[in-house]
């Protein structure tokens, strides 16, 4: 049973929800976000990416980017440019990218739902991040970003339905982002509706996390935190949940993560495609991404190489060992190049697939990297399969596009 609650949003003014909105956190360096901003002191950047209101440079744990994060959100709401809204509503939010679409509930998620394993996680998180994120709800008393969770379709006809008939009703809020992304947004203040959606997710048995294991990882810190506080604890106050949108799992764009390394690790590259020769059937190729499962192209020395896995390089059965990013880290990132701990080894990058595969022959071309590997995206039945297994996908593995906007409503949680 997952519990999903409406919730009081703050929301921006109609009028400015196009110059609030804000690509998320974590997909900006601070040099981007201070430079997307700049001209804007509506951008939710000032929020989310406070250091940009300080001096370049300075540490992002700085106790400092904090205090900032909750003068400009303070400074949001005291000018009215976010309003809360005098009722707990439930949202929906579509976003329109090219050919693709894909539309989901907003509302709140239960920490305890979380903590259980109803809330299903695939990825390992990182402490630095999960105490960066619990500091910076802290600091704001609300959480400005939204955790993207997935539910089977197959599971609620109730609720698939429910999102076709929003969908003929007129939005609160309708602009396309300057990446040419359309958003748009309904408000759900029928009381009958409210009611109908939290029952249909009482009957849908778990949810998936696709992105925001940091953001979930710290709703549960602040809950404990909180908990401790309040000596007069019920378990229903804001903070026991989390801000979210929840699509349907079919609807998921993921696109490829691919990899660029470095150097060769001593070796040239006859001696790298021997070596691969016991995993891939190797080909040279014009294609620059691959066109299916179990293929990777890679770039070095100016030429494209289509490596085919051989089916008896992995046991298709196990949900881990069946990924081409773990067929690639296994067989030829670690043994090859030497590279064990994708995580913190600084010879190896990751590019997500929105930048094309033409980016990748770029860093190769420029000498800055020595070979690239263009990945086939995984797809969302893998994903739920690894978290079905309460297994841990490898890092860097999926990249969902388009990104949630941030700043279109917030959580608080006082």
């Amino acid at each position: 049973m997952s519990i999903i609650k409406a919730f009081k949003g703050v929301r921006p003014k109609k009028e400015l929800v196009e110059k609030i909105a804000s690509p998320p956190y974590d997909v900006l360096s601070s040099k981007e976000a201070r430079e997307l901003a700049k001209d804007n002191p509506y951008s939710f950047l000032h929020v989310i990416k406070p250091e940009i209101d300080l001096e370049e440079g300075i540490n992002l744990y700085d106790e400092r980017v904090y205090k900032k994060a909750a003068e400009n959100f303070n400074n949001f709401m005291e000018k009215g440019y976010l309003i809360q809204d005098n009722e707990p509503y439930f949202y929906i939010y579509k976003q329109i990218m090219g050919n693709h679409s894909q539309i989901g509930f907003v509302g709140v998620a239960s920490v305890e739902d979380y903590e259980k394993g109803i809330i299903k996680k695939h990825e390992l998180t990182r402490e630095e991040k999960e105490i960066d994120r619990t500091r910076h709800i802290l600091s704001l008393n609300a959480q400005a970003g939204p955790v993207f969770l997935v539910y089977r379709k197959n599971e609620s006809e109730s609720l698939n339905s429910i999102l076709e008939s929003v969908e003929k009703e007129s939005p609160e809020y309708d602009f396309t982002s300057s990446d040419g992304v359309r958003h748009i947004f309904w408000v759900i203040k029928d009381k009958a509706l409210i009611n109908s959606i939290e029952s249909a997710f009482e009957k849908i048995p778990y949810l998936y996390i696709a992105d925001g294991h940091h953001r979930s990882a710290a709703a549960l810190r602040v809950r404990n935190i909180k908990m401790k506080e309040n000596k007069n604890h019920t378990g229903k106050e804001p903070y026991n949940f989390f801000l979210t949108v929840i699509f349907p799992h079919d609807q998921m764009n993921i696109m490829a993560y691919n990899r660029v390394i470095k150097d060769l690790n001593g070796f040239t590259v006859e001696e790298i495609l021997k070596r691969m020769e016991k995993v891939f059937e190797i080909n040279e190729t014009d294609r620059q991404a691959p066109v299916q499962k179990h293929n990777i192209v890679m770039y070095v020395e100016g030429k494209w190489y289509c490596l085919s896995v051989k089916k008896e390089a992995f046991n298709p059965e196990d949900p881990i060992e069946s990924l081409d990013v773990q067929i690639l880290q296994k067989n030829v990132i670690s043994p090859i190049f030497g590279i064990n701990d994708i995580r913190k080894d600084k010879r190896i990058d990751f590019v997500g697939g929105i930048r094309g595969t033409e980016y990748l022959k770029k860093l190769v071309d420029s000498g800055e990297f020595k070979v690239a590997f263009s990945m086939y995206p995984t797809s969302i039945e893998e994903l739920l399969k690894v978290a079905d297994a309460k297994k841990i996908m490898p890092p860097k593995s999926t990249w969902f596009e388009p990104k949630l906007k941030s700043g279109v409503v917030v959580h608080l949680l006082k």
